[in-house]
């Protein structure tokens, strides 16, 4: 077996190419073919953990939805090359699913041909077991800078064979001159790998468009294929787990969830389901005035999680955001830590290594987290016990997640010794404080699963299997059956 590869490209970030990848997974699968997704390199902090040679390692979050929408379980193959930006210029390089010091500081020209074989490796072997490998580039292709040290757009179309989808985001305005300009950087045995351009986001009459798209086929000898229209509410996480806030909740608001949005934010796309449940709406907070609305008998705080703790911990507090979410749990507000969240809630942060840094906490749980040089990236099958508070209804509630993180978090042994000890409504990993109201946990995924929403909401949101079965209709309505069969014919 061979697979065949359909690979979509994209103008720019934020073209499209994710959701895209995604439904052409299950449109492909829904035809009875065997399917994989591919990326060779994500730049995300949004990751899941996933089977590897070595048991369990990281893809990003992306990959993860694409293999399900695949009907596959996911692998590390499928993104054998994730970028975890912890600062503005620097990534923790993870290679099939491990964390790769080496490659973690070796500089980015050097990198490519280092982490190539394992790129094609892994490409090689999903086209060995599959019908259709459905392949995402990254960024644009046309980035002339980096085009000797690619490794995931151009190469990996030629490695694979690849006819390629072209999309744009055509309500960034522009759009025909992004295709143009994209296509006439390519050269000209890649621009021969074009079969199709694609307008996304498209809001108006499609009829409007005339003559455009003949006069760009006339210019390049690629049909635009497709004209997709805005979708706001498809309900799948966006790459970069960022949510819209044009999309608020549906009905009459009855509560409002607002997640801190600090810059090393990561494993946003765990909070999508929210997004799905009625009367909630979610919002970021960059600033103490996203929270001064907020009605404390009502209405949440998450600190999600953070690829760099301490750091992140640094901007809340440069914010004031540090004595906003202290005056929300004081008055009786829910106060949730995900992850670094958790660890940010605790005393203090305790790093005798360099991994992350030394901080004083919020001081909202009698916690302590040491960080540790061995990341934890775990599956988690878990249950909670006796849980106070708003978060009671989760009592006996059990729970699948995820775990990915550094440092371990334990009681505050002077504070304990006081008499003043966390309340452990998940042994090992989820505390509270006494009033119940602040909780941590370093279990990502919680909003993934149906009892968890159930027990706190009272809701039924839609599942996976429905938001990939939407994506595979939408292309039914409005791609050419045809275009799609030619693609692997």
């Amino acid at each position: 077996m061979t697979a065949k590869c359909v690979m979509v490209l994209g103008t720019s970030s934020g073209a499209g190419k994710s959701w895209l990848t995604t439904a052409l997974c299950r449109w492909y699968a829904r035809q009875g073919l065997k399917v994989a997704p591919f990326k060779a390199q994500n730049m995300s902090n949004n990751a899941r953990v996933v089977a590897s040679p070595n048991g369990l390692g990281e893809v990003g979050a992306a990959q993860y939805f694409q293999a399900l929408a695949a009907n596959v379980e996911p692998d590390v193959r499928m993104n054998p090359l994730l970028l975890k930006p912890e600062a503005d210029t620097h990534s923790q390089v993870v290679l099939l699913g491990e964390v790769n010091h080496a490659l973690t500081h070796t500089p980015w020209r050097g990198r490519s041909e280092k982490v190539w074989p394992h790129i094609a490796a892994s490409l090689d072997a999903l086209r060995a077991e599959n019908d259709v490998v459905v392949i995402e580039g990254a960024g644009s292709p046309a980035e002339i800078n980096l085009m000797a040290n690619d490794i995931v757009n151009l190469r990996v179309a030629r490695h694979a064979g690849a006819r390629c989808l072209l999309v744009t985001d055509i309500d960034k305005g522009g759009a025909f001159a992004h295709l143009y300009g994209t296509w006439a950087l390519l050269p000209p045995e890649d621009q021969a790998r074009i079969s199709g351009f694609v307008l996304n986001k498209f809001r108006g009459d499609a009829s409007l468009l005339a003559p455009a798209p003949e006069m760009l086929q006339a210019l390049t000898g690629v049909p635009t294929v497709a004209v997709l229209p805005m979708w706001w509410q498809h309900g799948l996480p966006e790459e970069d787990g960022v949510f819209d806030d044009r999309s608020l909740a549906t009905g009459v608001v009855t509560r409002t969830v607002a997640v801190i949005a600090y810059p090393r934010i990561s494993n946003l796309d765990e909070f999508q389901p929210l997004k799905n449940v009625p009367g909630l709406r979610l919002l970021w907070a960059r600033s103490p005035a996203d929270l001064a609305g907020l009605n404390a008998a009502t209405d949440w705080v998450i600190l999600p999680g953070s690829k760099h703790t301490s750091s992140d911990l640094a901007w809340l507090r440069a914010q004031g955001l540090d004595a906003a979410v202290a005056e929300h749990a004081q008055r009786g507000g829910a106060v949730l830590g995900i992850c670094g969240g958790l660890q940010m809630l605790g005393e203090a942060l305790i790093d005798t290594l360099g991994i992350d840094g030394n901080a004083p906490g919020l001081g909202l749980l009698p916690l302590v987290t040491v960080f540790a040089e061995d990341k934890t990236v775990l599956r988690t099958d878990a249950r909670f016990v006796q849980v106070r508070g708003v978060w009671s209804a989760l009592s006996g509630v059990s729970v699948r997640g995820y775990e990915i993180h550094h440092g371990q978090t334990q009681a505050h042994a002077a504070m304990a010794a006081a008499g003043v000890v966390p309340h452990e409504a998940m042994p090992g990993l989820t505390w509270q404080n006494e009033a119940g109201n602040v909780m941590g946990s370093y279990l990502h995924g919680l909003f993934d699963d149906p009892a968890v929403l159930h027990a706190l909401f009272g809701a039924q949101t839609p599942t996976l299997e429905t938001v990939f079965e939407g994506l595979a209709d939408y292309l039914d309505q409005h791609v050419a059956r045809e275009v799609l069969q030619d693609l692997v014919a």
